[in-house]
């Protein structure tokens, strides 16, 4: 087994082979924690490291507590982890614009979130093909605490806020989700290079730690050509 602070790398590893050999087929959950930690001597953080970093591969996306799966011909995405990599290898090239990177006050998100303070990382981004039209835009919200004071300033590592997340230890144990499809509005349409009153898949997640406090926030807007919803249950209607 490598040293400690490669194990999650390995696990990743081991499970991304098995996935890739249809070990575990395509919408198929993988085991749980619970087994996976049994399975590999670990920690339940340390599995969570390595199903992270399958999420950025594009192999999976975990939302425990939800059960519900984005995804796109088939293959599992999720906006905070690597859709562009996800498209990409669909053969869907896409770039990435910024539009917003600062530190900002938001009183009305942070009632609506039970937090006390309401001073938030606010990173809003534009997915775009070559062309120019917008498939996804996102807004994410991260309660500016601890480590993450002053991110903005500090800037991404690799230009990801999952992996800046992860390194201020805001790993996501848990989520939920509301989605609605309605047309976007003037402004959002001049950001996406859409038609004003398209419709698109209107997405908004809150995902937290194992302790219940907030690790993000996210409302996204995706063109319902390039992505999909796709909720599996079992019995009567219950989620997995």
């Amino acid at each position: 087994m490598p040293g400690q602070v490669h194990k999650h790398h390995h696990i990743a590893k081991v499970l991304a082979d098995e996935i890739r050999a249809g070990v575990h087929s395509d919408g198929s959950r993988l085991p749980g924690e619970h087994a996976l930690t049994g399975r590999f001597g670990v920690s339940r953080t340390t599995v969570r490291q390595a199903l992270n970093v399958l999420g950025e591969q594009g192999l999976i996306a975990t939302h425990a507590g939800i059960g519900s799966f984005v995804t796109f011909d088939g293959t599992p995405l999720d906006n905070r982890l690597g859709w562009t990599q996800a498209l990409a290898e669909q053969g869907t090239e896409l770039t990435t614009e910024i539009l917003r990177f600062e530190t900002v006050t938001d009183d009305v998100l942070a009632a609506e979130l039970g937090l006390d303070a309401s001073e938030f990382i606010a990173l809003d981004r534009v997915r775009r093909l070559p062309g120019g039209d917008g498939v996804s835009l996102e807004r994410s919200r991260v309660p500016a605490v601890g480590p993450l004071a002053g991110l903005p300033g500090r800037g991404l590592a690799g230009g990801s806020l999952n992996k800046a997340l992860i390194a201020a230890g805001r790993v996501a144990d848990s989520g939920e989700a509301r989605i609605a499809v309605a047309g976007i509005s003037g402004s959002d349409a001049a950001v996406l290079h859409r038609s004003p009153g398209e419709s698109f898949l209107h997405l908004s997640q809150v995902f937290r730690a194992a302790d219940g406090s907030v690790v993000e926030q996210v409302s996204s807007l995706l063109d319902p050509s390039r992505f999909q919803l796709h909720v599996r249950t079992t019995g009567r209607g219950g989620l997995v």
